[in-house]
């Protein structure tokens, strides 16, 4: 599973990350199941979904969610009415307008077609805070994961320097370049890897294989937390 890929609503997402290729990439990397996470807003997910059936890739929603500390966080759901909860909660919290300063954010249809143009500041952070941004993704059955923790900016390390206690994340995400035994041993939160793929080319080039019984949220959170026989099974780099 591939759950951390952007598509050109994300403002700094290639052109090129429209559905109908995301998904023909998904295929050619052997990936089961993508995530759809685009910078504070989730308009592409259903076109992405669309352009996915008969394709044998599970697509799930979600977005990549900026809190007021500057913190990047996933926000992963089964249905779109919870997907739909979130964006309405991180709109009415997200100010400013984008001048294209900072990148165009196309809204597509499932052919690949500019529908729209999305005119918020989608690069910005919300007035969120981390705390309540990991709420409410759990009051809505979501998934909750720490972006990029390794990285020198947009992180929950670079940006508080800890991982405050009673922070009930359901995962840490890590970048291909960090060091897997380092927070296997020194973090009390499961550890995984995705992409964060904003080009066609870096799809797949990180994943993570969960042992589950079904291609569900509700089945990678008990994979997270070790339930039954469910885990996480490994961490894929592909280059």
């Amino acid at each position: 599973m591939d759950l951390h890929i952007h598509t050109c609503l994300s403002p700094c997402g290639s052109p090129e990350m429209v559905p109908t290729r995301i998904v023909s990439q998904a295929r050619a990397k052997k990936l089961q199941v993508i995530g759809i996470c685009d910078h504070n807003a989730s308009e592409n997910v259903r076109s992405v979904q669309e352009a996915a059936q008969n394709s044998r890739v599970k697509v799930f929603g979600g977005m990549e969610i900026t809190s007021r500390e500057e913190i990047h966080i996933l926000a992963l759901f089964e249905t779109s009415e919870q997907l739909d909860a979130m964006q309405k909660t991180v709109y009415t919290a997200l100010p400013g307008k984008n001048d294209s300063a900072f990148g165009d954010q196309y809204i597509v249809n499932p052919e690949d077609y500019v529908t729209s143009i999305n005119n918020r500041l989608l690069i910005g952070a919300t007035t969120l805070s981390i705390e309540s941004i990991v709420s409410f993704i759990h009051r809505l059955n979501g998934l909750a994961i720490a972006s990029h923790v390794d990285r020198p900016s947009y992180s929950i390390i670079s940006q508080l320097g800890i991982i405050p206690d009673g922070l009930e994340l359901d995962a840490l995400e890590i970048s291909q370049k960090a060091s897997i035994g380092i927070y296997r041993n020194e973090v009390r939160f499961p550890v995984v890897s995705f992409s964060d793929a904003h080009m066609l080319r870096d799809i797949g080039r990180a994943a993570t294989t969960f042992a589950v019984e079904a291609l569900s949220i509700s089945e990678i959170r008990m994979a997270v937390k070790g339930i039954g026989k469910r885990r996480i099974a490994s961490i894929n780099f592909n280059g």
